[in-house]
């Protein structure tokens, strides 16, 4: 029965990927079937194994055998759909993306409801396609040929949660392409775990950094500036412009722009104007979320805002050290700056909560630092397991309420202006 199930969902992936237009050559072919055989032999070795010696008892429980029978196949078919996510889970693009890509959302529509729910791999569950994030179709992956010869090219991580993407990244590209017109706004993103789970999903096909550099070449692009919606000139900034310096003869001329916070600067002392109107910005946005009048109102009222942003191991991390100095500095002594990864070492999440304790606030809203409000914002930030920052917040006994703001500084008109004025540093220079 499992080979089977396996073999029509072999046929069922396959053929969805012939009528996408994906391919279907020897070596496509061979890429799933490897996998499925591979998924199979394993799986019979072991059901082999578990069956050794039970013959007598099967054949007086035949009952028993088949709902047993039935929930390994269940458990087979959930397993494929799995290591057919994990395929693609991956940074790197190959010549077989597309089909894997189509390949894993065919077989997990062929999935029942109850099958979805046993997904599980490296990096596989049913959140994977089943989690509803927003209406893809409402975004513009602006991958659109007939660019002309002067391209704006908004280079951003990405993230797989629609709506975010939508309100923020696309929120940017927006007013970038309403303050030039006379630009073709173009778009990439860094990340192609995210790239791929956005294909298999929703269809929506984005182009990575070379893919879109490629395709400025080919569109015989004269001018190229890009605007990354990176926060700081961290780890990501730094491969976008590696990634460029093979390119740079393609084009008469090419600009990066800055990125949101500006240069970086020597230590946590350093502020620019560019950290001031984030800061400026953020903190007025969660200010009016959550009902205040000022942000003195909401001291008042025993109210502290946690802005969490990513945190990094790239001496760009003194960025969240600069914004927490740039907060003090504007006198919001109510707000504080943390970080995923706990680093800077001050902006671990422990270390917050004890900074909020002894500065004596009781009701705590959290609120990402994050160009985009995806998984980070709804899973490490407000998510309900016992590691999400609102858990620890709840946990540590401290406050009576924490709240959670789940909003991208993307889509912050304030912010957006910030991205406009720097590319236009760059049209100038």
């Amino acid at each position: 029965m499992k080979k089977k199930l396996v073999t029509l969902m072999l046929t069922v992936a396959l053929g969805t990927v012939c009528l996408a237009g994906c391919g279907g050559s020897e070596s496509e072919e061979q890429v799933l079937t490897e996998t499925v055989t591979e998924q199979d032999a394993a799986s019979e070795a072991d059901k082999e194994q578990a069956d050794s010696g039970k013959e007598e008892e099967a054949q007086d429980e035949p009952e028993a055998e088949e709902t047993e029978d039935g929930q390994d196949a269940d458990k087979q078919a959930a397993d494929l759909v799995a290591s057919l996510i994990d395929a693609i889970y991956v940074q790197e693009r190959t010549d077989d993306t597309d089909m894997q890509c189509a390949a894993a959302k065919a077989a997990w529509d062929a999935l029942t409801d109850e099958q979805k729910e046993l997904v599980e791999g490296e990096n596989a569950d049913p959140d994977y396609f089943g989690r509803d994030t927003g209406d893809a179709s409402k975004d513009d992956p602006r991958n659109q040929d007939e660019i002309g010869e002067n391209e704006i090219l908004v280079v951003s991580f990405g993230t797989s949660f629609n709506d975010s993407r939508v309100k923020d990244i696309k929120g940017i590209e927006d007013a970038l392409a309403q303050a030039n017109p006379d630009w073709s706004v173009r778009r990439a993103f860094t990340a192609q775990i995210i790239i791929n789970h956005i294909q298999a999903r929703d269809e929506e096909k984005i182009d990575n950094v070379d893919q879109a550099l490629e395709r400025a070449v080919n569109n015989g692009v004269k001018n190229l500036v890009i605007q990354p919606t990176h926060l700081m000139h961290g780890a990501e900034y730094d491969e976008l412009t590696e990634a460029l310096e093979s390119y740079k003869d393609k084009f008469e001329s090419v600009k990066v722009a800055e990125p949101l916070l500006g240069e970086v600067g020597e230590d946590a002392t350093v502020i620019n104007e560019d950290k001031k109107a984030v800061a400026e910005a953020v903190t007025a946005e969660a200010v009016k979320d959550g009902g205040y009048d000022s942000l003195d109102a909401a001291k008042e009222d025993g109210v502290a805002f946690v802005f969490m942003g990513h945190g990094t191991s790239h001496t760009a991390k003194v960025s969240y050290s600069q914004m927490q100095t740039q907060m003090n500095e504007l006198g919001y002594e109510n707000v504080f700056i943390g970080t995923v990864e706990g680093e800077p070492e001050e902006t671990a999440c422990e270390n917050v909560i004890e900074a909020v304790k002894e500065a004596g606030y009781k009701k705590v809203v959290l609120r990402p630092l994050m160009v985009v409000a995806g998984d980070h914002a709804n899973n490490d930030m407000a998510g309900d397991d016992e590691d999400s920052w609102k858990s620890l917040f709840e946990a540590s006994g401290n406050f009576d309420s924490i709240e959670t703001q789940i909003a991208g500084l993307g889509g912050i008109e304030a912010v957006q202006k910030i991205y406009v004025e720097h590319t236009a540093k760059a049209l100038s220079e």
